[in-house]
C-alpha cells in the first residue's frame, strides 16, 4: 500500500520517503513473524512496469474511448508459501466502479464508459488516456465590435479565444476565417488576433457592418481507431463607426443674385415664423422654424398631420404660406386586448343547452379585440386553444380591431354528460412583429342538460335460476339500466311483459325481478321461461332486454311402480324387466336405481340396477335345478324390488314381485329361425312387423276396393240389398288365449306357454285357432296404477327400450299409442302361431 502511494507523487524525496517506510514495515512484519514463530507471508504483485499490461498495476494508461467489456489488463501476484493467489479491487465510497476482476485469473475488465473530461484518473491509479472527442469551444462569445472607419491596415482590432479540454494534439487550437476573396479582415491562426487586412479600408458610408465568421479547429487525434478534426465556428459583427471624413457640400449650385447700382445698403432682414395649423400638437420656432411635438406621443391618433407655417420678413408685410406633412412612425407598444361590454376583459362566459347544431353562432358571447398600434404592428391572429375541432373562431386574421365570433364545428363534443363544463383559451397572437406580443381570455360555456339519451341495459340478457320450491315473491334477478341524463330525464322505470312474464313481478324502481305472490313453479310442467324487461325514461325513450329463467329441479317425487304388486313370467336364462317412473324433471333426481330387498328363496336372483332386469344367478340353468332349491311345485317365487333414486335427499319405494319360473320349448320353422337371429336386434324385428302390417293393409284395400266394386254392379242388376246381421260389440268379447313365445338364449331352444301355465311337450295334435280379437278397449286418462294390464308380448325381441325417465304427463299420452302398438302385436303373434301351427 506505502508503494501504492509512493507511484502517486512525482517527487523524489516524498517517493524516497515512503520507500523507506515501506522496507520498515516489511521488516517490522517479518520481525513479528519471528517472534511469534509464524512463517505466513503476504502475497506480493510482480512490478513489470508502467508501460505492461500485467503486473501489479500501480500505473496504467487506458483510452476513453475503450469498449465495454475489453479485458484491459492482467493482474500478476504470488505468495512466498505457495498458496493459492485471490485478486480484487476496491473503490471509493460513494464513487463508480468502472472495473471488474475475475478473483482467480486477475483479468481486469471494463465495466462502464470512460469520459476523461469527467473523471481523467481514478483511484485504481489507472489513468484514462484522453481522445479526440470535444471541439474546441469560444470563450468570449458573443463577438460585437465596434471599430473606428479610420482604423489603420494592419491594425488589430480583437483577440478570438477557443479553448479545447482534450489533450495533445487534440487540444491545441489553430484558427482561420470562412471569407470571401474581398473580405477586409484577416486572422493570426495560432493567437486567434483579428486584424485589418493590410491594404485595405473600412468605410461606414459603403458598409457600415461587416460579418465575419471564425472558425476554431483543432490539431486532430484518433477516436475509436479513426482520425477525425474537430471544428467549431463562431459569427463576428463588426460595427464601422462613423469618423468626421466628409467635408460639407452645397446643394444648388451654382447660385446667382442680382444687385441694383440704385440699391442702398441695409441691414440682413429677420424672418419670422408663424403656424397657421398644427392641430394643437405641434409649435414652431418663430425665429429657426423648428417644429416641435407639444404632447405625449402615444396620444397621437392620427398617421399623417398637415402644418400650416406662414414665414414673413421682419418689418414687411409681405409673407408666404406652407404646408409641412408630420408622418407619426409606430412603435409596437401596445399588444392585443379583449374587450367586453365594460371594457377590458379576460374571461367570458355563457350558459347554453348542449348539442347545438352545426355552424351556429355562439351569440351568448360579446367579444371585441384591438390592438391600438398602427400598421404591421396592429396585424394579429386568433386562435382557439381546448378540446380539438369542437369550435372554431372567427375572423383568424385581425388588423387593428374585429369583433369576435364563435361558431360550432363539431356538436358531439359539446355534450352535457362528457363534462357540464367547457374550458377554451382565446388566443391572439401578433404576426410580423419581432415582439410578438399577445393576450389571452377564457372561454367557459356552461352546458344545460336535454334528454338526448336512451336508458340503456348493462346487458343484452339476463339468465336467472330459481328452486322449484321457491316461496311466491322470492327474488329471482336483478336488472339495471342506465341513462346518463339528468334530474327526471335520467330515472328509469322498469316493466316486463312476453309470454311467461305473468308469473314474475318487477319493482319499477329498482328493477328486482320476483315471482308473484302466488306463483308455484314446478319444474316437471314447465321448466323454461323467458320474457322481455323495458327500462323507460320520464319522456318515453326506453329499450329492452331479454330474461331466460330457469326453474331448478328439486328432489319433490318419489320413484313409482305402476302397481305394487308385479306378476313376471320367466323363462329360464332371459331376465324379466321392473320399471319405475319418477316424475322429476332433471337428472339426478330422476335417476333410478333398483335393488332386491328380499326374495324368497334367498339368494336365486340378480338385479341390474339402472335397467331393473332381475335374472336368475348363472348357475341356476334349468327347471331341475329350480326344483331342487324349493319345494314349491308351482314354481313361484317373490321378492320385494326397492327403486331409489339419486336426489338429493333420496326417495325409494318397493314392489312385490311374484315371479313364474318356466321353460321354453324348442320351435321350428322359418319364422322361429327369424325371431331366433333378430332376438339382439329388435328394431329388425319390429322392422319386419311394419312390412307385414303393410302388406296386410294393402291387402285389405285391395280386397275392399273388389268388393265395393263387384256390389256397385250388384246393385245395378239387382237393387235389392243383402243385408248382413253383425254381432253387438258387447257381445264379442275379447277372449285372448294367445301362446306367449320366449327366448331362452341364442340356442335354437324354445317352449310356448299358455296363459295358464301348461306345458305341451311331445304332442303333435294340432292346436285350435283362437278366436278373433275384438277392438281395443278406448284410451284412457286414468292414472298408471289405475290402467288394465297390458297384454303379453315377446320378450327380448318385441319389446323396445323405453326411457325410464318418462314423466306423468307422456304415460297420459301415450295410452291411446300403446294401445295401438299391443293390437298391431297380438295380429303379429297371431300369424305367428298360424304360421306354426304345422310344426308343433
Amino acid at each position: 500500500m506505502l508503494y501504492y502511494f509512493s507511484s502517486c507523487f512525482t517527487s523524489p524525496w516524498v517517493r524516497l520517503w515512503f520507500s523507506f517506510l515501506y522496507v520498515l514495515c516489511v521488516w517490522l512484519r517479518l520481525l513479528a513473524l519471528l517472534l511469534s514463530g509464524q512463517s505466513d507471508y503476504a502475497p506480493y504483485f510482480y512490478d513489470n512496469g508502467p508501460s505492461r499490461t500485467n503486473g501489479n498495476m500501480a500505473l496504467f494508461s487506458i483510452s476513453e474511448d475503450t469498449p465495454v467489456g475489453t479485458q484491459i489488463y492482467i493482474l500478476n501476484g504470488t505468495d512466498p508459501e505457495g498458496d493459492p493467489v485471490r485478486y480484487g479491487l476496491t473503490f471509493e465510497m460513494g464513487s463508480k466502479e468502472y472495473f471488474r476482476v475475475d478473483s482467480k485469473s486477475g483479468n481486469v475488465t471494463l465495466i462502464q464508459e470512460l469520459d476523461r473530461e469527467v473523471s481523467p484518473w481514478m483511484r485504481l491509479l489507472v489513468f484514462v488516456t484522453d481522445v479526440n472527442d470535444e471541439p474546441p469551444e469560444f470563450q468570449n462569445l458573443p463577438f460585437i465590435i465596434d471599430i473606428p472607419e479610420d482604423t489603420a491596415p494592419g491594425s488589430s482590432i480583437y483577440k478570438v479565444q477557443a479553448v479545447d479540454r482534450d489533450m495533445g494534439s487534440g487540444g491545441s487550437v489553430s484558427y482561420y476565417l470562412q471569407t470571401s476573396p474581398f473580405a477586409k479582415f484577416t486572422i493570426d491562426g495560432n493567437s486567434g488576433i483579428l486584424r485589418v487586412k493590410p491594404g485595405e479600408t473600412l468605410d461606414y458610408e459603403t458598409t457600415p457592418t461587416h460579418f465575419v465568421t471564425v472558425v476554431a479547429k483543432d490539431g486532430g487525434g484518433k477516436y475509436k481507431g479513426k482520425h477525425q478534426v474537430l471544428t467549431s465556428t463562431a459569427t463576428m459583427t463588426i460595427n464601422v463607426l462613423d469618423a468626421q471624413d466628409m467635408p460639407p457640400s452645397f446643394i444648388g449650385t451654382p447660385y446667382f443674385g442680382y444687385v441694383y447700382e440704385v440699391s442702398v445698403p441695409v441691414s440682413p432682414p429677420r424672418i419670422l415664423y408663424t403656424p397657421v395649423k398644427s392641430d394643437g400638437v405641434f409649435d414652431i420656432n418663430s425665429t429657426s422654424g423648428c417644429i416641435t411635438l407639444t404632447t405625449s406621443p402615444t396620444l397621437l391618433k392620427n398617421e399623417l398631420y398637415e402644418i400650416i407655417v406662414k414665414v414673413m420678413l421682419l418689418f414687411f408685410s409681405d409673407y408666404d404660406v406652407t404646408t409641412v406633412t408630420v408622418r407619426v412612425v409606430d412603435l409596437n407598444n401596445h399588444p392585443p386586448t379583449f374587450y367586453g361590454e365594460n371594457g377590458p376583459q379576460n374571461k367570458f362566459e355563457v350558459t347554453m343547452y348542449e348539442h347545438p347544431p352545426p355552424g351556429e353562432i355562439l351569440r351568448g358571447f360579446k367579444i371585441t379585440v384591438n390592438d391600438s398600434d398602427q400598421g404591421a404592428n396592429a396585424k394579429f391572429k386568433l386562435r382557439l386553444v381546448g378540446p380539438s375541432r369542437v369550435l372554431r373562431v372567427v375572423p383568424q386574421t385581425v388588423l387593428n380591431e374585429a369583433q369576435v365570433t364563435i361558431i360550432v364545428e363539431d356538436t358531439s363534443g359539446i355534450d352535457y354528460e362528457k363534462g357540464p363544463t367547457l374550458y377554451f383559451k382565446l388566443l391572439a397572437v401578433e404576426i410580423d412583429t419581432p415582439e410578438r406580443f399577445s393576450a389571452t381570455a377564457d372561454i367557459v360555456i356552461n352546458l344545460l342538460d336535454t334528454n338526448d339519451n336512451i336508458p340503456k341495459f348493462t346487458s343484452e340478457y339476463y339468465i336467472a335460476r330459481v328452486p322449484e320450491n321457491s316461496l311466491g315473491g322470492s327474488s329471482v334477478v336483478s336488472v339495471t339500466a342506465n341513462d346518463p341524463d339528468s334530474g327526471p330525464w335520467g330515472e328509469v322505470k322498469y316493466t316486463i311483459y312476453g309470454s311467461g312474464s305473468d308469473l314474475f313481478a318487477i319493482q319499477p324502481s329498482s328493477g328486482l325481478i320476483s315471482t308473484q305472490p302466488w306463483t308455484s313453479l314446478d319444474a316437471e310442467v314447465r321448466s323454461k321461461y323467458n320474457f322481455y324487461v323495458k327500462a323507460e325514461d320520464s319522456e318515453g325513450k326506453y329499450s329492452l332486454s331479454e330474461v331466460f329463467v330457469t326453474v331448478l329441479d328439486m328432489n319433490d317425487h318419489s320413484p313409482a311402480f305402476d302397481e305394487k304388486l308385479l306378476e313376471k313370467t320367466m323363462i329360464i336364462g332371459i331376465p324379466v324387466r321392473v320399471e319405475a317412473v319418477d316424475e322429476d324433471a332433471e337428472s339426478p333426481n330422476n335417476v333410478i336405481e333398483y335393488s332386491i330387498m328380499t326374495a324368497d328363496p334367498d339368494n336365486a336372483f340378480d338385479i341390474n340396477a339402472e335397467t331393473g332386469d332381475i335374472k336368475l344367478k348363472p348357475y341356476i340353468k334349468s327347471m331341475e335345478i329350480v326344483q331342487n332349491i324349493t319345494k314349491q311345485k308351482h314354481c313361484k317365487w317373490s321378492l320385494v324390488v326397492q327403486a331409489r333414486d339419486r336426489g338429493s335427499p333420496s326417495f325409494s319405494t318397493t314392489a312385490v314381485v311374484n315371479i313364474d319360473i318356466t321353460e321354453a320349448t324348442p320351435l321350428k320353422g322359418p319364422m322361429a329361425a327369424f325371431l331366433l337371429k333378430s332376438r339382439d336386434n329388435p328394431m329388425k324385428a319390429l322392422g319386419m312387423v311394419t312390412v307385414i302390417i303393410s302388406l296386410l293393409v294393402g291387402v285389405t284395400v285391395l280386397i275392399s276396393t273388389a268388393m265395393y266394386m263387384r256390389n256397385s254392379k250388384s246393385n245395378r242388376i239387382m237393387p235389392a240389398r243383402r243385408i248382413i246381421k253383425r254381432r253387438p260389440r258387447d257381445q264379442q268379447p275379447w277372449n285372448v288365449n294367445m301362446p306367449v313365445v320366449r327366448f331362452i338364449n341364442p340356442a335354437d331352444k324354445f317352449r310356448v306357454l299358455n296363459q295358464e301355465g301348461s306345458h305341451q311337450r311331445g304332442t303333435s295334435s294340432p292346436r285350435p285357432k283362437p278366436p278373433l280379437p275384438s277392438a281395443p278397449p278406448p284410451p284412457s286418462n286414468a292414472r298408471s296404477n289405475e290402467r288394465p294390464r297390458a297384454v303379453p308380448t315377446i320378450s327380448g325381441v318385441l319389446a323396445s327400450k323405453g326411457s325410464k325417465k318418462a314423466k306423468s304427463n307422456r304415460r297420459k299420452e301415450g295410452n291411446v299409442s300403446s294401445a295401438l302398438v299391443s293390437e298391431l302385436k297380438m295380429k303379429l303373434e297371431q300369424k305367428i302361431i298360424e304360421s306354426n301351427q304345422g310344426y308343433y
